[in-house]
């Protein structure tokens, strides 16, 4: 797949592009949708499927106050994207100006003249330009004007909720990573290089990996079973999220205990796959007490992603 990174970079004479827009963040099911609907018209055109995406996240710019933290990185929304059949990547650089775009500019300047559209393929709940001052109504009055087609995908529901970025980021913060791998699609993970903790771990015998999560959404706190993945493997392995009550920590941290693994790998990346949460965070009395509800964590997790294996 063919990343171009700012509009000024579009290559013209793209062949017949079927173009999704949005900001995808986290690449739920709705959106899988979105994009294997733009990958399908593009292959009975001969054409190519395009996700015209944005980098940062829109509200970073137009009000950074109310920015939610990420559910994908942009490495990995582009690794799922990809996976949906997508060929090209158009991921616009989001500044006030490009904000300010009066719909009619983005539809004629953008779409139109530089990437050529042929069709487009929206979400229900799609608006563009200045205020989201553009409608659906008014992105078709657009096509007919300057010839594209608009296809817009019907609200997805599971559970009775409205498959949503919002939604799924709910359900993580509150830790019920099993019904957000519902409306992902997939288990939800979070990538990060691995820093230096407090090595508590290590000292009471259960080294783990700390990660920095600046980046992303992370789950509430409590204790997981997880797939973690380093390199070209994957492991088996429990994560504490939480204070460390125990041990009078007040900075939340990400901890990865990796079974029956002994590496150093401080700086390098890992990916934490979310299976089930085990268990809410605890104060223990002692650090023998601790010691002992590790142990159950770490068997109650083995049998856990032994069912996922």
């Amino acid at each position: 797949m063919k990343i171009v990174r700012g509009t000024k970079n579009i290559v013209k004479s793209i062949p017949y592009p079927v173009v999704a827009i949005g900001n995808y963040d986290g690449v739920h099911m709705g959106h899988q949708i979105i994009f294997r609907r733009a990958a399908e018209i593009a292959r009975e055109n001969s054409g190519t499927a395009v996700v015209f995406t944005f980098e940062p996240h829109p509200l970073k710019i137009i009000a950074p106050e109310r920015v939610p933290p990420l559910l994908t990185t942009f490495r990995k929304k582009m690794e799922l994207i990809e996976a949906c059949g997508i060929d090209q990547v158009i991921c616009a650089d989001f500044t006030r100006q490009f904000a300010d775009q009066r719909p009619r500019d983005f539809a004629k300047d953008i779409l139109v003249d530089l990437i050529g559209v042929r069709e487009i393929v929206v979400g229900f709940d799609y608006a563009f330009g200045k205020g989201r001052e553009g409608t659906i109504l008014y992105l078709k009055k657009m096509g007919e004007e300057f010839d594209f087609k608009v296809h817009v995908i019907d609200p997805i529901k599971l559970n009775g909720h409205l498959v949503s970025s919002s939604y799924v980021r709910e359900l993580i913060e509150e830790g019920d990573v099993k019904t957000a791998r519902e409306f992902l699609g997939r288990n939800y993970s979070i990538q990060g290089p691995v820093i230096h903790g407090h090595h508590t771990g290590k000292a009471i015998g259960f080294p783990t990996a700390n990660i920095d999560t600046a980046r992303v959404q992370i789950p509430g706190t409590g204790v997981y079973a997880v797939f973690v993945y380093h390199g070209e493997q994957r492991y088996q392995g429990a994560v504490n999220i939480g204070f460390n009550p125990t041990f009078n920590r007040d900075r939340l941290s990400v901890e990865v205990h990796i079974f029956d693994f002994g590496e150093k790998i401080y700086g390098q990346e890992i990916e934490v796959e979310f299976i089930d949460r085990i268990r809410s965070e605890m104060v223990f009395q002692s650090a023998d007490a601790l010691v002992e509800q590790i142990k159950k964590d770490i068997e109650q997790a083995k049998i856990i992603l032994e069912k996922h294996a």
